[in-house]
């Protein structure tokens, strides 16, 4: 049997192209359009698709009942934990209260709502 492919990965989000213009500074990605949605691609051909939706509820995180749960999350390593978090937070993204990574992550929340992780690389 053959193994599947990754094709594209679909954020939902309340503002499409906000969020295309946050990762692609974030990740230094180029943008991208696929089905008529806003998007970001890696040089090795990871895509995310944002597509925006008028009913868009952020997740909690922690998790906490009744509350819109988080679905997934991204991991991304990066070199300079501190630079890369001055960064992130400069690009709009907000530093999660409770952390748990000790010296191994920091979790963030970007302008959408949606929890990523900067982990050391």
């Amino acid at each position: 049997m053959e193994s599947f492919k990754l094709g594209n990965v679909m954020v939902d989000c309340a503002d499409a192209a906000g969020l295309q213009a946050f990762y692609a500074a974030l990740l230094g990605w180029a943008t991208c359009e696929l089905y008529d949605l806003p998007g970001v691609r890696s040089p090795e051909g990871v895509v995310f698709l944002f597509a925006q939706e008028d009913d868009y509820v952020p997740p909690v995180w922690p998790e906490a009942a009744g509350s819109q749960q988080k679905q997934m999350h991204f991991d991304f390593q990066v070199p300079d934990m501190a630079q890369d978090v001055a960064r992130a937070l400069a690009l709009g993204a907000r530093l999660a209260k409770e952390q748990f990574g000790g010296e191994d992550f920091v979790t963030m929340f970007d302008p959408a709502g949606h929890p990523f992780c900067l982990c050391r690389g």
